[in-house]
């Protein structure tokens, strides 16, 4: 039909020489292009245990926007003003074939903006406990490299990034080592593994705000680009604020930041009890 097929034409011109005033439109009518309400979330996924050569891992989609995290345990000597704790290492990359908004070569802002959050998630939430990584008090500690990979940008990368990397820590198991008191060398037993003492559970729930009043969660690429400010909050599972990250923009008031403090609570239930489904039904029967 010729006027249908001239309805699609008009929207897609508009859309791309009026992108805010076409989002207005639906935003109007409490919904968004892409069908869902403002508060609705894209359909999450986690594949647990994707990378065989990694000590854990996960797979991680939100909508569109796929994250990889492969976690690699490695000896070090612990740090000399802290010999009873180990290290862990996060690294989001944000390579050139997840979008082509990002270039190859050193990393940019936006990765390394990323990597800060996280390893502020994971010292603010205490989600492992550094001593629990130490083999041999100022001799021997693990060190976990935490890579987290972005193979598909389409917004909202740290909802992503803090899922993919609490879900591949679950998943990490490592051998039981001893230090050869004759030999002072360490010895690995790999029959003998055990998984991470994981202490809390946290979980980002990112916002984006459109013309200073307006919240919708969970934003696409696109979103983020034409929306006035973003917001992501870290919350565990006692409702404890671990982190939350404003990069600037439009300012919020004390009611709307509650309501964005409840609406992570309901997230964190959503996101813990799709994992545990995931890693009860990998467990053998």
């Amino acid at each position: 039909d010729s006027s249908v097929y001239l309805r699609y034409i008009f929207n897609t011109c508009f859309r791309t020489v009026e992108p805010l005033e076409y989002y207005r439109r639906f935003l109007k009518e409490n919904c968004r292009p892409d069908g869902r309400e403002l508060g609705e979330f894209r359909t999450t996924t986690v594949n647990i245990g994707s990378i065989s050569t990694a000590d854990g891992s996960a797979l991680v989609k939100l909508g569109n926007t796929t994250v990889i995290c492969g976690v690699k345990a490695e000896f070090a000597a612990p740090p000399t003003d802290a010999p009873d704790k180990g290290y862990v290492v996060p690294n989001v990359d944000l390579p050139p074939l997840c979008s082509s908004r990002f270039r190859s070569g050193p990393p940019g802002e936006e990765a390394q903006v990323a990597s800060q959050f996280i390893a502020d998630v994971i010292e603010n939430s205490q989600i492992i406990q550094k001593e629990d990584l130490c083999i041999s008090p100022g001799k021997l500690a693990w060190v976990l490299y935490c890579d987290l990979i972005c193979l598909d940008y389409d917004g909202n990368i740290l909802d992503a990034c803090t899922f993919a990397l609490l879900a591949a820590l679950k998943n990490v198991q490592l051998p039981e080592v001893t230090i050869n008191e004759e030999t002072a060398l360490a010895e690995v037993n790999l029959k003998k593994k055990s998984y991470l003492n994981i202490r809390t559970h946290p979980v980002a729930t990112s916002f984006a705000v459109f013309d200073d009043t307006l919240l919708i969660v969970d934003p696409t690429g696109e979103e983020e680009h034409l929306a006035t400010g973003t917001l992501t909050i870290v919350m565990d599972e006692e409702g404890k604020l671990c982190c939350l990250h404003k990069p600037g923009g439009s300012g919020l008031t004390g009611a709307k930041l509650q309501d964005c403090m409840s609406r992570a609570v309901t997230r964190h239930k959503e996101v813990k009890k799709l994992m545990d489904e995931v890693i009860k039904s990998m467990k053998p029967k």
